[in-house]
């Protein structure tokens, strides 16, 4: 009898949001027609496209947002729905957990959960929801039957804390193709001959400030595509620095194409990421054999497999990005971090660690 498995937690497919999705989106594509796949997805963020399958996975929509304070309530909806529909539950993050012990108990439900970064240390949330995060994070790891880490330091975490063994499995990163920079995209964007590049959310753990105070005290240009509306931290930083003749900060790129194109054409990678685990941008770049220079933390250590450059602190990154010979000293570190990330970091490898868990 076929299996029937639910893809909880993420915005939904196709993707156009963030790691979660991409992991979905992915998942769909090499699992969809081994099992009777249902995806859950956030109806605001599919208003005018709603498919009603999808790689072969049915899609059911749930109408609130996947993201914030309505992660909770998206989240349980979308399991009290799987109570009835799937035998095997794989939960993107934690915010539902406090209805693990009654799927697990009652329901005799099988709980996979990737419990992602650690959230609860994201600056983004008050003292209440850090509060909460820290809770559903304990249920999550206590009553799930596999915790699944995407880094090594996250498996160290887990251990450390709850004394529980997670599974690693990363994100892959096979899906980025390097793109030549047409001339349309770069007057479009008004993108200069050579510049740093970085793509992520505007919030205060990925280090945006720290990498923008370098950048403006080294005069290197830098571009940063990003969701800089979405908080005052971001409107902050859009309102001190988008004025910088070398600094250019772009709104959300939602085709790939193009950012592939942007993101192909920089001379290095700029990741300030410290609260996640493997992140799926930091994978991208390895894949793309860019030079890179992240944030000096054990989950872009493990990521890159110390083939980087890292920094601490702003001086430290503007020293890095002044050096003459940034770019030849970093060759090796893209060689060995592409060749690093095609052995690891490819989708089809990712898949088939997640089908031996079900």
């Amino acid at each position: 009898m076929t299996k029937k498995l639910a893809i909880i937690g993420s915005v939904g497919i196709p993707a156009k949001y963030g790691g979660f999705e991409t992991l979905a989106e992915f998942l769909s594509l090499h699992l969809g027609d081994k099992y009777r796949t249902t995806v859950y997805c956030s109806s605001p963020q599919y208003k005018n496209n709603k498919l009603k399958s999808y790689n072969n996975c049915k899609l059911v929509y749930i109408p609130l947002q996947a993201n914030g304070i309505q992660s909770i309530p998206y989240d349980i909806l979308s399991i009290i729905h799987a109570f009835f529909n799937s035998n095997i539950l794989l939960i993107l993050g934690v915010a539902g957990s406090f209805t693990f012990p009654f799927i697990r108990i009652l329901f005799k439900k099988k709980i996979v959960v990737n419990i992602d970064g650690l959230e609860h240390r994201r600056d983004k949330w008050n003292k209440i929801a850090r509060w909460y995060l820290k809770f559903a994070e304990s249920i999550a790891v206590k009553f799930a039957h596999v915790v699944i880490a995407d880094n090594k330091g996250i498996k160290e975490y887990v251990k450390e804390t709850y004394n529980k063994t997670a599974v690693v499995i990363p994100y892959g990163g096979d899906h980025i193709t390097a793109r030549k920079l047409q001339l349309k995209t770069k007057q479009k964007y008004n993108l200069p001959s050579e510049y740093a590049f970085k793509v992520c959310r505007i919030e205060p753990e990925n280090n945006i400030h720290i990498i923008l105070k370098a950048f403006k005290q080294s005069n290197k240009n830098l571009v940063i595509v990003g969701n800089w509306d979405n908080s005052p931290y971001g409107r902050e930083l859009h309102k001190t620095y988008s004025t910088l003749p070398n600094i250019l900060l772009l709104k959300p790129i939602y085709n790939q194409e193009i950012l592939n194109e942007i993101r192909t054409n920089c001379a290095f990678y700029i990741h300030g990421h410290s609260a996640g685990g493997t992140n799926p941008s930091l994978v991208e770049a390895m894949f793309m054999k860019k030079p890179i220079i992240a944030f000096n933390i054990n989950y872009n250590r493990y990521t890159t497999n110390e083939h980087a450059l890292f920094f601490n602190n702003a001086e430290e990154l503007e020293a890095l990005i002044n050096k003459n010979s940034l770019i030849e000293e970093a060759q090796e570190n893209t060689i060995n971090a592409k060749k690093y990330a095609q052995q690891n970091y490819v989708w089809e490898l990712i898949a088939k660690s997640y089908m031996d868990i079900f």
